[in-house]
C-alpha cells in the first residue's frame, strides 16, 4: 500500500515538473515567417503559442478558404451548385423575359436573372471543384480563413443582388409571357385542327 501511495507521488511530481518547466522556459513569442521560408515548419524552442488576433500566421497567397462571387459576371448558370458534394451552393435563376440583360466581363451574354444565390459556408469543404467548373469565372477561393462568427447561420453568404419584390415581379413577367406563348400555341393547334 505504502509502494503504491509513493508511486503516486513520484508520477505526479514528474508531471508536475515538466508542467512547470514549460510555465516558465516558454516565455517567448513566436516569430512569424514566411511561409516560403525554408524554416517555416521547423520548431521553434522554448516558444508560447502566437498571440492571435494580433499575430497571424501567413496564408499562402493561393490558399484554398472562403468562396466569393463576383455577381455581377455570373451567367446563373448553376453548374457551380450541380457539382458541389455537399450542396452548399443555392441557386434560384429566373429567365429574362427581354433576352440579354448584360454582359460579363469576359463578354458572356446574361439571359438569367439570380435571384439567389447563396453559399454556406458551414457545409463547405473547400474542395474547390465549383471555381474549376465555372465557365466565366465569377466563384473565386480568396485567401481569406479567419471569418469567425457567433452564429451558424451567420456562415450563409447571399451574393443576389436583387430584393425579392424584384425577384416576384420577374417571375411574374416570366409567369405571364409563358401563358401567352401557350395560349398562342393552343389557338394556332386549333386552327390548324379547324382548316385541316
Amino acid at each position: 500500500m505504502v509502494n503504491k501511495v509513493l508511486n503516486g507521488f513520484v508520477t505526479a511530481w514528474r508531471g508536475l515538473t515538466l508542467t512547470v518547466r514549460h510555465l516558465f522556459v516558454g516565455n517567448f513569442k513566436r516569430q512569424v515567417i514566411p511561409i516560403t521560408d525554408n524554416n517555416y515548419f521547423k520548431q521553434q524552442n522554448d516558444t508560447n503559442t502566437i498571440q492571435y488576433p494580433k499575430q497571424q500566421l501567413p496564408s499562402p497567397e493561393v490558399g484554398r478558404y472562403q468562396l466569393d462571387v463576383e455577381i455581377d459576371d455570373c451567367i446563373v448558370c448553376d453548374l457551380c451548385a450541380k457539382i458541389c458534394p455537399v450542396n452548399c451552393i443555392d441557386i434560384e435563376s429566373i429567365k429574362s423575359t427581354e433576352g440579354s440583360i448584360g454582359e460579363t466581363s469576359d463578354g458572356s451574354k446574361k439571359l438569367l436573372y439570380a435571384a439567389k444565390f447563396d453559399i454556406d459556408m458551414a457545409k463547405c469543404m473547400y474542395c474547390g471543384l465549383c471555381t474549376i467548373v465555372c465557365p466565366t469565372e465569377c466563384i473565386v477561393m480568396t485567401n481569406q480563413y479567419d471569418r469567425t462568427v457567433f452564429k451558424l447561420k451567420d456562415l450563409n453568404y447571399e451574393f443576389s443582388d436583387m430584393s425579392p419584390e424584384l425577384a416576384a415581379e420577374k417571375r411574374m413577367l416570366l409567369e405571364k409571357q409563358q401563358a401567352e406563348k401557350q395560349a398562342a400555341k393552343l389557338a394556332a393547334m386549333k386552327a390548324k385542327e379547324g382548316g385541316a
